[in-house]
């Protein structure tokens, strides 16, 4: 088949665009840069610096294309609480042009990574895709309202769509920005070099911590799934962890014991938030085969940054 994958350097969308490739699929990657890296791209998968809101890039990029990707977003909470312009623009305006220019040049699929940031503070756990969503960040709102463009525009012009609601992925060569990083890269950065895990709340918070090879096996499946057109389908581990419990897992891996410090002054997030991912079983024929444990082990293995740490 015929890709493009937008947002095809980052973190998740290398993975996926590499796992393409390998499996003998001719894969074209858009991407920005401006949270990307074009050389974690294998040589295979040809390569555009762009943005996705540009429609006239996206004609001549779309010709033949059997299924888009649609990953490109600014990804930040915490950024998309100063910068809520910015999230609108690219993560909501950005999806509608990839829509138009797909009715345009007669794409016939889509699959969306939206993010389970949409369900918000639920107090049922776990969260399944027929839950009100109560997004309580800029960016949830800009990913639920993508959604809701996808499936309309969708509708309106017979393109199929899928919404994937990715919780929270993690695997070698996350980004790792000096502000707001990803808690699973931080936390291992601080764990090897000695430094104090800095926990907001009381650490009782729970997550979703799914593997990235899972996350893009559920991608994979959704560009053929039969049955899948205007579905939202959440994908995680389904297993609730706190970051308390995800501190151990680290210090056993590791082999570092490390220092947690609690900041009761600034909010932990939602209080709980974990994945019914049975839609995903059915409709995708997902499995999360990675436990916690194995996924760092991974990680640490796997990723240049730890590696060279770990003893």
């Amino acid at each position: 088949m015929r890709f493009l994958v937008t947002g095809g350097a980052g973190f998740l969308g290398a993975a996926l665009a590499n796992r393409l490739a390998r499996a003998g699929h001719y894969v074209i990657v858009l991407d920005d840069l401006s949270n990307g890296r074009a050389e974690h791209l294998d040589t295979a998968v040809t390569f555009h610096q762009g943005d996705v809101d540009n429609v006239p890039r996206l004609w001549s990029l779309l010709q033949g294309v059997d299924c888009v990707y649609h990953l490109a977003a600014r990804v930040s909470v915490a950024q998309s609480i100063l910068h809520p312009r910015d999230y609108t623009r690219v993560n909501v305006g950005g999806t509608v042009s990839l829509m138009e220019a797909m009715r345009d040049t007669g794409v016939r699929r889509v699959v969306f990574t939206s993010s389970g940031a949409v369900y918000g503070r639920l107090p049922d756990q776990p969260v399944h895709e027929s839950d009100t969503p109560q997004p309580d960040s800029p960016y949830a709102v800009s990913k639920w309202s993508a959604e809701q463009y996808i499936h309309t525009i969708g509708q309106l012009w017979s393109i199929e769509t899928v919404a994937l609601r990715i919780f929270n992925a993690y695997g070698p060569r996350q980004s790792l920005p000096v502000s707001h990083a990803p808690v699973i890269p931080r936390f291992l950065q601080q764990a090897l070099t000695g430094g104090s895990v800095v926990i907001f709340g009381d650490g009782q918070q729970t997550r979703d911590f799914v593997y990235v090879d899972d996350v893009t096996a559920a991608l994979v499946s959704a560009a053929t799934a039969v049955n899948v057109n205007r579905q939202v389908i959440n994908v995680g581990s389904g297993v609730e962890t706190s970051l308390d419990n995800l501190v151990n897992e680290i210090e056993t891996v590791t082999g570092h014991t490390v220092n947690r410090i609690y900041n009761g002054e600034k909010s932990g997030g939602v209080p709980r938030l974990v994945a019914d991912v049975s839609r995903a079983q059915t409709l995708l024929g997902f499995r999360p085969f990675t436990s916690l444990a194995a996924g760092l082990r991974r990680t640490l293995q796997e990723d240049e940054r730890f590696s060279g740490l770990v003893e």
